[in-house]
C-alpha cells in the first residue's frame, strides 16, 4: 500500500451559510490523501495501474463548483466521489480550508477533514 497525495489544491468557490458567502465566494484549499495499492504500477510504470492524478484532481475541482454550506458536506462529497470514481482507492482523507473565514475575528483558516473508505 501507498499513498497518493495532492496537496494545496486552491480554488474560489461559493460555500457558506451566510448568502454573501454563496454570492461573492471565498478563496478554499484542499489537500486529498489516497490509500492506493502503488506496488504493481511501481513494477510496471504504467498509468493503468494507479490512480491518474489528472483525472482526480478533475473530481476535485468538479465538486468545489456545487454550492454547499458546509465544509463537511463539501468534504464527503469529494471523498465519495473519488472513492466512486478510482475502484483502486481503499480510503481517502480530504481536508477542505476556507481562507479568512467570516468569524468576526482574524481567522486564517477554518477546516474540515473527512475520511472514508470503501
Amino acid at each position: 500500500m501507498g499513498t497518493i497525495s495532492l496537496e494545496g489544491m486552491e480554488f474560489y468557490a461559493r460555500h457558506g451559510c451566510f448568502a454573501e458567502e454563496q454570492t461573492i465566494g471565498s478563496r478554499f484549499t484542499v489537500d486529498v490523501h489516497m490509500e492506493v495499492d502503488v506496488l504493481r504500477a511501481a513494477a510496471t510504470d504504467s498509468m493503468d495501474d494507479t490512480v491518474n492524478y489528472q483525472a482526480a484532481y478533475g473530481v476535485v475541482q468538479r465538486e468545489m463548483t456545487v454550492t454547499s454550506k458546509l465544509l463537511e458536506h463539501v468534504a464527503g462529497r469529494i471523498a465519495d466521489s473519488l472513492l466512486h470514481c478510482f475502484e483502486a482507492i481503499t480510503r481517502v482523507t480530504v481536508k477542505v480550508a476556507k481562507h479568512n473565514p467570516p468569524l468576526g475575528g482574524a481567522v486564517r483558516q477554518s477546516s474540515v477533514t473527512v475520511t472514508a473508505s470503501n
